[in-house]
């Protein structure tokens, strides 16, 4: 069915779709049947949705996206807190949301649940109230966030990845499929095992991105003494902000751990 009523006039749904009169549709929109958008929602042009999804009230959803089949974004919060307070979910450019994720609002607490531009979310991931993943992450299959986690630029999440509330995951890291993070995870790591650990550099993601041979070096160096010095964590950080400090990518590492509220893994 075209919808030819003013602003959605360029709007492909099919007949047993459920479109708000108050939704904020952009040009070029196909809605799948069965699917739910409901009042207050607005989606950026070119956006797909599949059949049996619905979008709820305070979703923003961006341009050139697509969300496939069986999806819920934008529900309240599964957090015996919430009392009904006016929240957002907010959803990038160009994001790919696979079957059966679920994509909960926030809390007064953030005020918002965020997803950047550029992310896959693949089947059956969950993100939970008040979470920022950042631009350019990948979450695999039934990856599953807590409340107030924090994925930072690049990173990935291999499949059933479990983080727990709160936690903190550094850009351009790799989580192991099937691990799980109560910890703060530092930028350009691979993560693995049972409790969760350091297991080198994400060398191969990061000369994906440009990463010079220089760049990887200095982050290993300051790895090496983080992690498998002798040296007390907190020495060596010291170690690290004396002697190799100046350099953007080792910085972005100390920051990381000097605002770590949960600790390093």
């Amino acid at each position: 069915m075209l919808i030819g009523q003013d602003r959605r006039i360029t709007t492909t749904a099919h007949p047993t779709a459920l479109i708000s009169e108050k939704a904020n549709l952009g040009k070029n929109i196909t809605v799948g049947p069965f699917s739910n958008i409901e009042d207050g929602v607005s989606i950026g042009d070119n956006t797909i949705i599949g059949n049996y999804t619905t979008i709820c009230s305070g979703t923003t959803i961006g341009r050139d996206s697509k969300i496939f089949h069986n999806c819920s974004i934008g529900e309240i919060p599964q957090d015996l807190k919430f009392t009904g307070e006016e929240t957002e979910t907010i959803i990038g450019n160009n994001t790919i949301i696979r079957e059966n994720v679920t994509i909960n609002r926030g809390t007064s607490a953030l005020g918002k649940t965020t997803v950047g531009n550029n992310v896959l979310l693949m089947a059956a991931v969950h993100i939970a109230h008040d979470c920022i993943v950042k631009d350019n992450v990948i979450m695999a299959n039934m990856s599953t966030l807590g409340g107030h986690v924090e994925i930072q630029e690049y990173a990935s999440l291999g499949g059933g990845v479990l983080v727990h509330q709160f936690c903190k995951i550094g850009s351009h890291v790799f989580i192991g499929g099937g691990f799980r993070a109560v910890q703060d995870v530092p930028p350009y790591i691979l993560a693995v095992g049972e409790p969760l650990r350091f297991g080198g550099i994400n060398s191969i993601g990061l000369k994906r991105r440009g990463y010079s041979s220089d760049s990887i070096s200095k982050i290993k160096k300051a790895y090496r003494m983080y992690f498998r010095s002798d040296l007390t964590r907190s020495i060596a950080l010291e170690k690290m902000k004396e002697k190799l400090s100046n350099n953007v990518d080792v910085d972005n590492i100390i920051n990381f751990i000097d605002n770590s509220e949960r600790g390093i893994i």
